[in-house]
């Protein structure tokens, strides 16, 4: 089944809590929250604090994507503060491992990402550790970015990688994700898309989540 997971990055704001209500109002599988730190990539967005107030809006799984350095640190905190599934970059840490286990450790689903301009080889040795594979498809920082079809290869490779060993994990991708996109992902293995622009900025979230649904 296909989830989506609409990224709060391109919400109001100025009206957080709201926004998260919409989203499960529209039918959306998860709440994808980008944690970006000015370091890791040039862009800083929020903290444990916010992921915290909007906790008591939605039920919705909280989909937290860490592009921050050293993201051991900060493991605890956004545990604490209500996410579901926490996806550390491998780019960003030395201690891929370790850090994966810290968040299983906090009864937690881990995830691990990679940038465009890293091959799925070098996250093939943590797959079983893996409980969800985020794949980007722009490069990290920004929203609103257009999607690199060359990663469509990365996620047929992690797709067939799963099928060969009998690995039950999520493929997610995030970037430049929108009707046409994501339709492309999905064809090639992907089962979460994570989308920002496109969500908030239809005029009706909730059929285009169902449009999504049926790629």
């Amino acid at each position: 089944m296909i989830k989506i997971a609409p990224s709060i990055l391109s919400a109001d704001f100025g009206r957080l809590g709201s926004e998260v209500e919409k989203v499960e109002e529209s039918g959306a599988d998860w709440v994808h929250v980008d944690v970006m730190d000015g370091v890791f990539v040039p862009n800083i967005t929020i903290g444990p604090g916010v992921v915290k107030s909007i906790r008591r809006f939605t039920k919705l799984p909280f989909d937290v994507h860490l592009m921050i350095v050293e993201p051991e640190r900060y493991v605890d905190a956004f545990a604490d503060a209500g996410s579901d599934i926490i996806t550390i970059h491998f780019e960003a840490t030395k201690d891929v491992r370790g850090t994966l286990e810290k968040i299983h450790g906090r009864g937690k689903r881990a995830g691990l990402s990679i940038n465009p301009a890293t091959p799925f080889s070098v996250v093939a040795p943590y797959i079983a550790d893996l409980d969800l594979l985020l794949i980007m498809t722009v490069n990290p920082g920004f929203g609103g970015q257009v999607f690199m079809t060359e990663c469509l290869s990365k996620v047929r490779e992690a797709k067939r990688h799963a099928t060969g060993i009998g690995a039950d994990f999520d493929i997610e991708v995030d970037g430049g994700i929108n009707a046409i996109t994501g339709k492309l992902c999905v064809e090639a293995g992907a089962n979460v898309l994570a989308a920002g622009n496109a969500l908030f900025g239809c005029r009706d979230m909730r059929s285009e989540i169902a449009q999504w649904k049926r790629f």
